[in-house]
């Protein structure tokens, strides 16, 4: 590699890993404690206890508990009803001022299935977890914020790889993983090299997951435009009724025998963002780890109950649905969280050393000649 072309990598990573490391910084505290949300939940009894059915109780009617929801906030309209994957009977019905509500907005009335009983459980919108997941996604800044760590995130990808480009010659006459000792610098740029080369790949999937997970309202509106508005047909300017008259229960049932090998995941209701103004969504989803991410949307009238059809999904919401989990490890239970929590602090090793190699960059005639010496040892 010529001399001119390594001086350029050089000032693309350390200005691209400059610009974004105390964001990423946020990131890997703020996501640490995300990835063990459910496990936190279960240890500070935020998970909703399910009280004792007969063996042979049958499921309420979900439009009965959609109507115990409203009752109890009847200022509201229902936005989503969603069921617990590890636990059936474990029914959320979330309801808002409006159809398009905000997150914060929101309220969560929890159900058990078999019994119709609420069930006393904390709201998803508080807490210091809640608190954790805005800083992580959008800095409690909307849409703005997500872009704004969306780009965070591309140019975390950048470094990396302009950090691979520079590795290479810096490290070929060296074996791998050798920690100098003598200058505190040439110590810091060891442990520097040997963190971010361990987590190449994880930041790698880290950064590209995370900057489509910025993408996902965005990509949602793209996909009601292009996808399901044909599916849907509906006339513009008509506001999404406050009560839909349909049964959703009838709606889910449908849906489920139009594809009975899959499973209620969540239902949309109408205005809430994913189902256009007029029906209700219904998203099931497959009975695999990997399957369980893929959703099949199948829409139904909320006023007639008469199904629309259903919408194949494209490869890039097949892309927004895998990356989300996979951000957080959530694929493979506690052994793949414990991997991406290590992997998470060592990641914080990467950026605390390169801002102490950035604090200690010294001059640039010295930064030129330490450029012209891994020249020298890659030839």
């Amino acid at each position: 590699m010529k001399r001119n072309t390594l001086r350029a990598w050089f000032q693309v990573h350390r200005w691209s890993s400059l610009v974004c490391t105390l964001f990423l910084l946020l990131l890997c505290v703020t996501g640490l404690p995300l990835i063990f949300w459910h496990e936190i939940a279960h240890l500070t009894g935020g998970e909703p206890e399910l009280p004792a059915a007969s063996a042979n109780a049958t499921p309420v009617s979900v439009d009965t508990l959609v109507s115990r929801a409203l009752r109890a906030r009847p200022g509201d309209v229902p936005l989503f009803v969603s069921w617990e994957e590890d636990e059936p009977r474990v029914t959320y019905v979330t309801t808002g001022p409006r159809p398009d509500a905000s997150n914060d907005e929101m309220h969560v009335s929890t159900f058990d299935a078999l019994t119709g009983v609420a069930i006393p459980a904390p709201q998803f919108n508080e807490g210091i977890m809640w608190v954790f997941y805005r800083l992580h996604t959008d800095l409690y800044a909307g849409l703005p914020g997500l872009l704004f760590m969306g780009l965070m995130g591309m140019l975390l990808v950048l470094a990396v790889v302009s950090g691979v480009v520079l590795y290479a010659p810096y490290m070929r006459k060296l074996p791998f993983g050798v920690l100098r000792g003598g200058q505190r610098r040439l110590a810091w740029l060891d442990w520097h090299n040997l963190t971010g080369i361990v987590t190449l790949a994880w930041l790698s999937v880290v950064g590209l997951t995370g900057v489509i997970n910025t993408l996902e309202q965005p990509l949602v509106g793209l996909w009601q435009q292009r996808h399901v508005a044909q599916v849907l047909q509906e006339p513009p300017g008509v506001a999404a009724p406050r009560r839909p008259a349909a049964s959703l229960q009838a709606a889910i049932e449908a849906a489920h025998a139009r594809h009975p090998d899959a499973i209620p995941s969540w239902v949309g209701f109408p205005g809430a963002g994913y189902s256009g103004s007029q029906h209700y969504g219904v998203f099931l989803r497959g009975d695999t780890p990997l399957t369980a991410r893929l959703v099949t949307p199948v829409f139904a009238h909320a006023t007639t109950g008469k199904l629309a059809g259903s919408v194949t999904q494209p490869v890039w919401m097949q892309a927004l649905l895998l990356s989300q989990p996979l951000h957080f490890g959530d694929y493979a239970g506690l052994p793949l969280k414990i991997l991406w929590a290590l992997l998470d602090l060592v990641a914080i090793v990467v950026l605390v050393s390169g801002l102490v190699l950035f604090v200690r960059r010294g001059s640039r005639a010295q930064i030129e000649a330490r450029i012209d010496a891994r020249m020298e040892m890659a030839r």
